[in-house]
């Protein structure tokens, strides 16, 4: 009995120890905020419609994406840009540009072709590029076997 009676006030000390340690401790705070908006670009003499831009970044944007006005095209978002009807890849690329223009890169540094089609998918088909693959582990198992 006596035993149970000291792990309970041990118990007890604990507690009441982390409580104290609870008091001193400052309450977490939680900040909530908005991000700082992204900076709209000044127009620049050659780069001075959301048009000339889209045909500057290239893949053919500007028939994807219709804006006339400069701060209303740099206000877009994914999803404005979702609702547009343009495909992740193409949403993806013209965000990542207008993101490298904003921190002052020119467009001939930005501007990139996409990737080609991979002529290769998967493991590998047994035909691939017209020729015929054959490997080791299919050339081994066809070899005749050495008789003693």
């Amino acid at each position: 009995m006596s035993l149970l009676a000291g792990l309970r006030s041990c118990r007890q000390l604990r507690l009441s120890a982390f409580s104290s340690v609870a008091q001193t401790l400052p309450a977490r705070t939680v900040v909530t905020f908005t991000a700082d908006r992204p900076t709209i670009p000044p127009p620049t003499p050659n780069m001075n419609t959301p048009e000339s831009f889209l045909k500057g970044i290239g893949r053919g944007a500007e028939k994807k994406v219709e804006t006339e006005e400069w701060d209303k095209f740099w206000e877009l978002s994914g999803k404005d840009l979702k609702k547009a009807g343009l495909a992740i890849k193409d949403r993806r690329y013209v965000l990542w540009c207008m993101e490298k223009y904003r921190q002052g890169m020119s467009l001939s540094e930005i501007a990139y072709d996409p990737k080609p089609k991979k002529t290769v998918r998967g493991w590998g088909p047994k035909v691939q590029n017209g020729k015929r693959i054959r490997s080791r582990r299919l050339k081994n198992s066809l070899k005749p076997k050495k008789r003693k």
